[in-house]
């Protein structure tokens, strides 16, 4: 995924225009400061923040390369912390190293006499690296899962949300992207499950979204899902209203806003304006009352 550079007069709005021009919430995106405002006279900016910003891409690691802040929690979750905790211990790890972080991050650490090494020091450092091994490996096994798994754990889900609403629907999945799943649902009478202006259908799609990341430790690939067509629908009524109304902009030579609305519907906003001439786009406010205003150019 290429990167795109915004500005704006802190971090945060330059955060919000990278998040508008590529269409995501700000859990799917990475970026990195280029610059920072500048203090100004009496406190005033006298310079723009710059970002670079691109969609957070799946993980690609590598075997070998354990991601422990991606492991999923499991019944074995305490014993688990209780062998790190150890291992430390043992191999007598100073504050400030990465297992220290790592201890920190699960919570309180484990006192070191809790359980003591067999065998002398010798056996206690080999026990303390097969332990961090296992655990390596299941970390490793955890965060290797390709994106068709994914989709498939997607479709799974879904369905059973489909079969709590009581629904009857077709529940199926593509890749848009080799980074992104769509999670179609087709049927009749599904009305239930898009809602007020889509309201459900966003819930619905944050559940499938989560139930996929922690599976992948947030690294995992983008997932959308749609019912009935809605999302394209949408899309298109969204396209024609917004050319219709930049339009009346030109015309009438004043700005108009939009009602509030996600990050992937203010993109398509902000696309089919850039193609017109006269008119430019800005988006303003917070989320999730964040909105599109269109401009005279």
């Amino acid at each position: 995924m290429e990167w795109v550079e915004t500005t704006g007069r802190t971090i945060e709005e330059a955060l919000d225009a990278a998040l508008d021009e590529l269409g995501v919430d700000e859990n799917d995106v990475e970026y990195e400061v280029v610059a920072r405002p500048r203090g100004g006279l009496f406190g005033r900016f006298g310079g723009e923040a710059r970002i670079r910003a691109r969609v957070k891409p799946i993980s690609r690691e590598k075997p070998g390369e354990p991601r422990r802040r991606s492991r999923r929690r499991s019944s074995r979750g305490a014993r688990e912390d209780e062998q790190v905790g150890d291992s430390r211990a043992r191999t007598g790890a100073r504050p400030g190293t990465r297992g220290e972080r790592t201890q920190e991050s699960r919570g309180p650490r484990p006192p070191r006499n809790r359980r003591r090494p067999r065998g002398g020091g010798t056996g206690g450092r080999s026990e303390g690296r097969r332990e961090e091994q296992e655990q390596g490996a299941t970390v490793e096994e955890q965060a290797d899962i390709s994106v068709e798994e994914q989709a498939d754990q997607a479709v799974e889900f879904t369905r059973g949300l489909v079969e709590a609403f009581g629904a009857k629907a077709e529940v199926a999945s593509h890749l848009e992207d080799e980074d992104t799943v769509l999670v179609d649902v087709t049927g009749d009478n599904l009305g239930l499950l898009v809602g007020p202006r889509g309201a459900t259908l966003a819930a619905v799609e944050e559940l499938v979204r989560t139930v996929v990341q922690r599976q992948t430790g947030g690294h995992g690939a983008r997932v959308h899902v749609d019912v009935g067509g809605y999302r394209a629908k949408r899309r298109e009524a969204l396209s024609e209203f917004a050319r219709q109304l930049a339009e009346r902009v030109r015309d009438e030579d004043a700005e108009q806003s939009l009602e509030p609305m996600g990050a992937s519907d203010r993109k398509v906003v902000h696309d089919v304006v850039a193609e017109m001439e006269g008119v430019s786009t800005t988006s303003e406010g917070e989320e999730p009352r964040r909105r599109v205003v269109i401009r005279p150019a």
